[in-house]
């Protein structure tokens, strides 16, 4: 099984973008924010580079707002991030902490849901 890997090159015009060695198969991804997937997303291939897929995550501005916005990336069907981005709006930077703080959140919430499906799976 190929270790899928997604790197960002980079952030332009409202619009994230990255490459990801996946392997053959056109790879299905999702982006969610706040849990909620966004629209948008495109996966092509790579010209003369099989295996390797160019990803664009359209940013809506509706889901900014003030602070600290977290965008994950994941395979579709799977809990297994490949990337995140987070957008920091409203405040001066001081740190990346916050960016941190945020995104360990949504880990959290993730492992609670997929703990809580364990326990019912494993009970019943």
């Amino acid at each position: 099984m190929i270790e899928k890997r997604l790197t960002k090159t980079r952030i332009r015009a409202g619009v994230w973008e990255g490459v990801l060695n996946a392997g053959e198969a056109r790879p299905e991804l999702v982006v969610l924010h706040l849990e909620r997937p966004l629209s948008g997303v495109t996966v092509e291939p790579v010209p003369d580079r099989p295996g390797v897929w160019a990803v664009r995550v359209p940013i809506p501005a509706e889901v900014l707002s003030d602070g600290v916005q977290t965008f994950l990336i994941r395979e579709a069907g799977s809990d297994q991030t490949l990337a995140h981005f987070t957008i920091i709006t409203g405040v001066a930077m001081e740190d990346d902490m916050r960016a941190e703080v945020d995104l360990l959140r949504q880990e959290l919430d993730m492992l609670k849901r997929a703990f809580r499906r364990h326990c019912l799976e494993t009970m019943g």
